[in-house]
Protein backbone atom coordinates (compact mmCIF):
# COMPACT_ATOMS: atom_id res chain seq x y z
CA UNK A 1 0.00 0.00 0.00
CA UNK A 2 2.76 2.44 1.03
CA UNK A 3 6.02 2.16 -0.87
CA UNK A 4 8.98 4.52 -0.33
CA UNK A 5 11.90 4.07 -2.69
CA UNK A 6 15.22 5.84 -2.21
CA UNK A 7 13.70 8.71 -0.26
CA UNK A 8 15.98 11.50 0.93
CA UNK A 9 14.92 14.60 2.82
CA UNK A 10 17.03 17.69 3.36
CA UNK A 11 16.52 20.80 5.47
CA UNK A 12 18.45 23.92 4.60
CA UNK A 13 19.43 26.46 7.22
CA UNK A 14 21.63 29.53 6.94
CA UNK A 15 24.89 27.67 7.44
CA UNK A 16 24.49 24.15 6.08
CA UNK A 17 22.25 21.41 4.75
CA UNK A 18 20.79 18.79 7.10
CA UNK A 19 20.26 15.33 5.61
CA UNK A 20 17.39 14.15 7.83
CA UNK A 21 16.19 11.09 5.88
CA UNK A 22 18.81 9.03 4.09
CA UNK A 23 17.94 6.59 1.30
CA UNK A 24 14.76 5.29 2.94
CA UNK A 25 13.24 2.17 1.39
CA UNK A 26 10.06 1.19 3.18
CA UNK A 27 7.01 -0.89 2.25
CA UNK A 28 3.96 -1.03 4.51
CA UNK A 29 1.19 -3.43 3.55
CA UNK A 30 -2.50 -3.06 4.27
CA UNK A 31 -3.46 -4.39 7.71
CA UNK A 32 -0.06 -4.01 9.36
CA UNK A 33 0.46 -2.39 12.76
CA UNK A 34 3.92 -0.90 12.51
CA UNK A 35 5.87 0.65 15.38
CA UNK A 36 8.48 3.28 14.54
CA UNK A 37 11.05 3.91 17.26
CA UNK A 38 14.14 6.05 17.51
CA UNK A 39 15.78 8.73 19.63
CA UNK A 40 14.95 12.42 19.40
CA UNK A 41 16.29 13.86 16.17
CA UNK A 42 16.37 10.49 14.43
CA UNK A 43 13.92 11.50 11.69
CA UNK A 44 10.74 9.88 13.01
CA UNK A 45 8.60 13.02 12.76
CA UNK A 46 9.95 13.85 9.31
CA UNK A 47 9.15 10.32 8.15
CA UNK A 48 5.55 10.34 9.36
CA UNK A 49 4.96 13.83 7.95
CA UNK A 50 6.02 12.42 4.62
CA UNK A 51 3.92 9.27 4.99
CA UNK A 52 0.88 11.36 5.95
CA UNK A 53 1.11 13.63 2.89
CA UNK A 54 1.96 16.63 5.09
CA UNK A 55 5.46 17.07 3.66
CA UNK A 56 5.73 16.58 -0.09
CA UNK A 57 9.18 18.11 -0.58
CA UNK A 58 11.65 15.22 -0.80
CA UNK A 59 13.83 13.29 -3.21
CA UNK A 60 12.89 9.77 -4.24
CA UNK A 61 9.59 8.05 -4.82
CA UNK A 62 6.46 7.64 -2.70
CA UNK A 63 3.94 5.27 -4.23
CA UNK A 64 0.56 5.03 -2.51
CA UNK A 65 -1.45 2.07 -3.76
CA UNK A 66 0.87 2.02 -6.76
CA UNK A 67 0.41 5.68 -7.68
CA UNK A 68 2.83 8.57 -7.29
CA UNK A 69 1.22 11.78 -6.06
CA UNK A 70 4.23 14.09 -5.97
CA UNK A 71 3.13 16.08 -9.03
CA UNK A 72 -0.38 16.65 -7.75
CA UNK A 73 -1.67 20.07 -6.77
CA UNK A 74 -1.76 21.13 -3.13
CA UNK A 75 -5.56 20.89 -3.17
CA UNK A 76 -5.46 17.34 -4.51
CA UNK A 77 -2.90 16.29 -1.89
CA UNK A 78 -4.96 17.94 0.85
CA UNK A 79 -8.00 16.00 -0.31
CA UNK A 80 -6.18 12.66 -0.31
CA UNK A 81 -4.79 13.42 3.16
CA UNK A 82 -8.28 14.17 4.53
CA UNK A 83 -9.75 11.04 2.98
CA UNK A 84 -6.95 8.51 3.31
CA UNK A 85 -5.19 9.29 6.61
CA UNK A 86 -6.38 9.44 10.21
CA UNK A 87 -4.11 11.25 12.67
CA UNK A 88 -3.83 10.73 16.43
CA UNK A 89 -1.49 13.00 18.40
CA UNK A 90 0.07 12.95 21.85
CA UNK A 91 -1.78 16.09 22.97
CA UNK A 92 -5.15 14.88 21.58
CA UNK A 93 -5.60 18.08 19.47
CA UNK A 94 -9.30 18.34 20.25
CA UNK A 95 -11.22 21.59 19.84
CA UNK A 96 -12.01 22.67 23.39
CA UNK A 97 -15.25 24.54 22.67
CA UNK A 98 -16.67 21.70 20.57
CA UNK A 99 -18.50 18.78 22.15
CA UNK A 100 -17.18 15.25 21.79
CA UNK A 101 -19.80 14.67 19.08
CA UNK A 102 -18.75 17.81 17.19
CA UNK A 103 -15.04 16.94 17.37
CA UNK A 104 -15.66 13.50 15.90
CA UNK A 105 -18.11 14.86 13.34
CA UNK A 106 -15.68 17.42 11.92
CA UNK A 107 -13.84 15.18 9.40
CA UNK A 108 -17.18 14.13 7.91
CA UNK A 109 -18.14 17.78 7.40
CA UNK A 110 -14.77 18.43 5.75
CA UNK A 111 -15.53 15.56 3.38
CA UNK A 112 -18.85 16.98 2.25
CA UNK A 113 -21.40 15.55 4.67
CA UNK A 114 -24.29 17.73 5.84
CA UNK A 115 -25.04 18.05 9.55
CA UNK A 116 -28.17 15.89 9.31
CA UNK A 117 -26.17 13.01 7.76
CA UNK A 118 -23.60 12.50 10.49
CA UNK A 119 -25.36 11.32 13.65
CA UNK A 120 -25.47 7.59 12.96
CA UNK A 121 -21.81 7.35 11.96
CA UNK A 122 -20.55 9.51 14.83
CA UNK A 123 -22.50 7.54 17.43
CA UNK A 124 -21.27 4.27 15.91
CA UNK A 125 -17.60 5.18 16.36
CA UNK A 126 -18.20 6.67 19.81
CA UNK A 127 -19.80 3.37 20.80
CA UNK A 128 -16.80 1.53 19.37
CA UNK A 129 -14.37 3.51 21.58
CA UNK A 130 -16.62 3.21 24.65
CA UNK A 131 -17.81 6.82 24.78
CA UNK A 132 -21.39 6.64 23.60
CA UNK A 133 -22.55 8.38 26.77
CA UNK A 134 -20.03 11.24 26.42
CA UNK A 135 -21.25 12.69 23.11
CA UNK A 136 -22.44 15.99 24.62
CA UNK A 137 -19.48 16.46 26.97
CA UNK A 138 -16.62 18.86 26.26
CA UNK A 139 -12.95 17.75 26.19
CA UNK A 140 -12.12 19.44 29.49
CA UNK A 141 -14.80 17.31 31.17
CA UNK A 142 -13.01 14.09 30.16
CA UNK A 143 -9.94 12.28 31.45
CA UNK A 144 -6.80 12.11 29.31
CA UNK A 145 -7.59 8.57 28.25
CA UNK A 146 -11.13 9.52 27.27
CA UNK A 147 -9.83 12.47 25.25
CA UNK A 148 -7.49 10.15 23.38
CA UNK A 149 -10.41 7.82 22.66
CA UNK A 150 -12.24 10.81 21.16
CA UNK A 151 -9.17 11.52 19.03
CA UNK A 152 -9.12 7.90 17.85
CA UNK A 153 -12.84 8.06 17.01
CA UNK A 154 -12.19 11.23 15.01
CA UNK A 155 -9.31 9.51 13.19
CA UNK A 156 -11.36 6.49 12.11
CA UNK A 157 -14.68 8.21 11.32
CA UNK A 158 -13.87 8.55 7.61
CA UNK A 159 -12.62 4.95 7.30
CA UNK A 160 -9.11 6.06 6.29
CA UNK A 161 -6.69 3.76 4.49
CA UNK A 162 -4.24 4.12 7.38
CA UNK A 163 -3.83 5.77 10.78
CA UNK A 164 -0.74 7.63 11.97
CA UNK A 165 -0.51 7.69 15.77
CA UNK A 166 2.30 9.99 16.95
CA UNK A 167 3.21 9.15 20.57
CA UNK A 168 -0.48 8.55 21.36
CA UNK A 169 0.23 7.38 24.93
CA UNK A 170 2.93 9.95 25.72
CA UNK A 171 0.67 12.05 27.94
CA UNK A 172 -1.04 9.12 29.68
CA UNK A 173 -0.31 7.00 32.74
CA UNK A 174 0.73 3.38 32.25
CA UNK A 175 -2.73 1.88 32.91
CA UNK A 176 -4.46 4.26 30.50
CA UNK A 177 -1.67 3.76 27.96
CA UNK A 178 -2.33 0.02 27.98
CA UNK A 179 -6.06 0.62 27.42
CA UNK A 180 -5.35 2.88 24.45
CA UNK A 181 -2.90 0.37 22.96
CA UNK A 182 -5.47 -2.41 23.33
CA UNK A 183 -7.94 -0.23 21.44
CA UNK A 184 -5.43 0.28 18.61
CA UNK A 185 -4.74 -3.48 18.54
CA UNK A 186 -8.46 -4.18 18.36
CA UNK A 187 -8.85 -1.76 15.45
CA UNK A 188 -5.98 -3.54 13.73
CA UNK A 189 -7.17 -7.09 14.37
CA UNK A 190 -10.95 -6.75 14.05
CA UNK A 191 -11.25 -3.93 11.53
CA UNK A 192 -7.94 -4.63 9.75
CA UNK A 193 -6.94 -0.99 10.18
CA UNK A 194 -3.42 -0.18 9.03
CA UNK A 195 -1.69 1.64 11.88
CA UNK A 196 1.67 3.41 11.94
CA UNK A 197 2.61 4.03 15.56
CA UNK A 198 5.45 6.33 16.60
CA UNK A 199 6.41 5.52 20.17
CA UNK A 200 9.26 5.78 22.66
CA UNK A 201 7.66 3.23 25.00
CA UNK A 202 8.97 -0.34 24.53
CA UNK A 203 5.85 -1.72 26.22
CA UNK A 204 3.73 -0.51 23.32
CA UNK A 205 5.70 -2.66 20.89
CA UNK A 206 4.05 -5.87 22.13
CA UNK A 207 0.80 -4.83 20.42
CA UNK A 208 2.44 -4.30 17.03
CA UNK A 209 3.20 -6.70 14.19
CA UNK A 210 6.40 -5.02 13.02
CA UNK A 211 9.15 -2.82 14.42
CA UNK A 212 11.15 -0.21 12.53
CA UNK A 213 14.10 1.38 14.31
CA UNK A 214 15.34 4.66 12.87
CA UNK A 215 18.51 6.52 13.81
CA UNK A 216 20.28 9.47 12.19
CA UNK A 217 17.78 9.41 9.34
CA UNK A 218 18.40 5.77 8.45
CA UNK A 219 16.37 2.61 9.01
CA UNK A 220 18.62 0.52 11.26
CA UNK A 221 16.21 -2.35 11.89
CA UNK A 222 13.01 -3.59 10.27
CA UNK A 223 11.60 -6.86 11.59
CA UNK A 224 8.37 -8.74 12.02
CA UNK A 225 7.22 -9.17 15.62
CA UNK A 226 4.36 -11.65 15.40
CA UNK A 227 1.64 -12.91 13.14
Amino acid sequence: MIDLKGVNKYYQNEEDTLHVLQNIDLYIDRGEMVAIMGPSGSGKSTLINLLGFIDTSFEGQYLFEGESFTQWSDNAISKIRNQMVGFVFQNFSLIENYTVFENVELPLLYNGYHFHQTKEEVMEVLTMVGLKDKAEKYPKQLSGGQQQRVAIARAVITSPKFIIADEPTGALDSHTSEEIMRLFAELNQKDHATIILVTHDPENISHCTRLIQIRDGKIMEDRELKE
